[in-house]
């Protein structure tokens, strides 16, 4: 890998602003980033090389930031998210029910014996895709916050499945490769809950903003590639080590002047060089000379759809002209015989 293509995959990756800008097309900046990958990829113009070791980590490193960013984007100290883990555990539930029935239809169908991985891929809600696509277009509110809680736990029930499914003889070593990463992001906690709670860390930051030396943001990315390097060990995916990192991060409170730091690290280079490399890894040309596998894909495309949408929330009686415009919140006032919206833009919240 070469700074002309280092400066190439950040050039492509502006597709994802480009494609977002519209307001009206609701369209994630994900997905343009990954429609930049294709093109440069494999499937593409092969102008890049998704296997190559120095950009598969670079790859790594943005999803461990973007992981972390979203766990800190989960309100955890908001007293709202306590029923949504609830409301999200029980779909989670019901979606791995789902999944599981799915998934064995679709491995009978196609006699390829790959029922315990279907149903793992059918019941992930792809954390690492639908977090940024909710931070990204602002969604807000009961149902986010339960959407939010049902895709973490999916995503850590089917990073501890996953082992099992694929590689049976090594899933004991992958489960306590897990514990052992939920337990040191424990840890984490209650040292920096200290730090806090101390006036240490206050103290940290007033001399890292006097002096410019960006300790916190150091040191936060210092813990979080340790927790990385740990996942990899014990042959865990990096998202559990920087979702529950970030979720860390959360519980304790993440200053102001660090969260534009981390968006600036995450969503202005390491973030959208991961999306990039994961669309340059697609081989879309090979998938196509094999029309079994793509009739495989749909029908795994369309269990995923029915699987998940079988279980979202309800459409809510409260919509507005101003509904589902990024920058406006709309609330039921009660009483709930006769609903009554209110709707206001959270740049000019009503008094």
């Amino acid at each position: 890998m070469s700074f002309f293509q280092l400066s190439l995959i950040a050039a492509v990756a502006l597709l994802g602003p480009l494609l977002a800008l519209p307001r009206k097309w609701h369209l994630p900046v994900v997905l343009g980033q990954l429609l930049a990958g294709i093109v440069i990829g494999r499937t593409g113009l092969g102008l890049v090389d998704s296997s190559d070791p120095t950009f598969t980590f670079v790859a790594d490193v943005g999803f461990a930031l973007i992981m972390f960013v979203a766990g800190t984007h989960v309100p955890v100290r908001d007293k709202a998210i306590r029923p949504a883990l609830g409301s999200g555990a029980l779909r989670a539930g019901v979606a791995a029910v789902l999944a599981a029935v799915v998934g064995v239809v679709i491995a009978l169908a196609f006699g390829t014996g790959h029922a315990p991985l279907y149903i793992v891929l059918l019941a992930s809600s792809s954390a690492a895709l639908v977090l940024p696509i909710v931070d990204s277009l602002r969604l807000t509110g009961p149902k986010v916050l339960t959407t939010t809680a049902q895709v973490a736990i999916a995503d850590i029930a089917c990073i501890v499945a996953l082992p099992l499914a694929v590689d049976p003889p090594n899933a004991g070593r992958a489960a306590v490769g897990a514990a052992v990463v939920a337990a040191c992001a424990l840890v984490l906690f209650f040292v920096l809950r200290w730090l806090e709670n101390s006036g240490n860390r206050g103290r940290l930051h007033d001399i890292s903003e006097d002096r410019k030396f960006a300790l916190e943001l150091r040191i936060q990315l210092a813990l979080l590639f340790a927790l990385s390097g740990l996942a990899v060990l014990g042959h865990v995916s990096i998202m559990l080590a920087g979702f529950s990192f970030g979720l860390v991060v959360s519980a304790v409170g993440e200053p102001r002047r660090l969260a534009h730091q981390l968006f600036a690290v995450s969503d202005g280079f390491l973030g959208p060089v991961f999306f990039v490399w994961l669309g340059a890894s697609l081989d879309l040309r090979t998938l196509a000379g094999s029309p079994s596998m793509i009739l495989l894909g749909i029908c795994l495309g369309f269990g995923t759809l029915l699987v998940h949408g079988s279980i979202r929330p309800s459409a809510s009686p409260c919509r507005s002209q101003y509904w589902p415009r990024p920058n406006w919140e709309c609330r039921l006032q009660p009483p709930p015989s006769a609903p009554n919206c209110t709707c206001w833009n959270r740049e000019k919240p009503p008094l």
